[in-house]
């Protein structure tokens, strides 16, 4: 059963999403609001094909604040990237340089306002970086980070790359961590039923020295490895 339904879901989200990022760019002249509304239909789209095509749940525990954090997320699979746009309003995402080179979809993240992330480019790309996230908080947008810096496979805690540290410094923004299990359900050729849950944890205040800040998110966004409580903002059922 999961290979049919794979078989159907690869052809109808990849396709529809191949007519969507045309339509992004041709939305970009009519404005940002036009272009948000392109890439929410992607994310309500992806969202369907996931819930009904794949038989994938999604459940969230906790809530976000609505306003300007910087919201740390584990990062097991394309799921959690893909569905940013669905999950928060109108986030600014940290994503590698390499994505904005897609033909049509690069532009148009680019006028979204995702931030690229150049790894190997030293101070200059940080500060770059961070004159470009401090304009999207002056929009009141929150920022999205994988602070990992790449997909982990479900279980795995690796450290957090040495740039969160710095941005969270350079920002002064309270971070929300935010674990998710997607990878034994979708970071896969062939994507198995299941349920996928987000665990929104408690809310980290600016300013902490490095390491506390590192040992609380590290802790949080890794919580669904290992079924560890940590606490969480008030619950709801499901996404």
């Amino acid at each position: 059963m999961a290979l049919f339904r794979n078989i159907f879901f690869y052809p109808l989200f990849y396709g529809f999403s191949a007519v969507l990022v045309v339509a992004s760019v041709l939305a970009i002249p009519f404005g940002r609001g036009a272009l948000k509304r392109v890439v929410a239909i992607w994310g309500d789209w992806h969202f369907w094909c996931v819930e009904n095509i794949l038989g994938i749940s999604i459940v969230q525990e906790g809530v976000i604040p609505d306003e300007p954090v910087l919201i740390a997320v584990k990062h097991e699979s394309f799921f959690e990237a893909i569905d940013m746009p669905r999950l928060f309003s109108f986030p600014t995402v940290f994503a590698k340089r390499e994505l904005f080179w897609i033909p049509g979809w690069g532009f148009s993240a680019k006028v979204y306002g995702l931030v690229p992330v150049a790894r190997d480019k030293g101070a200059r790309a940080l500060r770059e970086m961070i004159a470009t996230a401090k304009l999207r908080i002056g929009e009141g947008r929150p920022l999205v980070i994988f602070p990992e810096g790449t997909r982990v496979p479900h279980g795995k805690e690796p450290p957090l790359q040495s740039g969160f540290a710095g941005i969270y410094k350079l920002l002064g923004l309270p971070v929300v961590p935010v674990a998710v299990n997607s990878g034994p359900f979708y970071h896969r050729l062939i994507k198995l039923p299941g349920t996928i849950t987000y665990r929104v944890g408690e809310t980290i205040p600016a300013g902490l020295p490095r390491a506390e800040m590192e040992r609380r998110v590290h802790r949080a966004i890794n919580a669904l490895n290992t079924g560890e409580s940590v606490p969480s903002s008030s619950l709801q059922a499901s996404v």
